[in-house]
């Protein structure tokens, strides 16, 4: 028996399977994303074609053109 104990480290390992692994998850989150706006595609166009409301740059409702500025 050895009396001095070999200390291996996996870090290679261990980081590759981190990769792999976000790699992975990436791939599969990106597939269901894609195939849920494929999936919804048809709604979106058959949605009332209106115009979007106007909007201000800080996103709230602009006022119609014939209310007075400060109300």
């Amino acid at each position: 028996m050895s009396t001095t104990a070999h200390r291996s480290s996996d870090l290679g390992a261990a980081l590759t399977g981190l990769i792999v692994g976000a790699v992975a998850l990436f791939i599969i989150v990106f597939t269901i994303v894609k195939l849920t706006n494929a999936s919804f595609a048809g709604e979106h166009e058959a949605a009332a074609p209106a115009a979007p409301a106007a909007t201000t740059t800080t996103g709230t409702p602009a006022a119609p053109a014939s209310a007075p500025a400060g109300h």
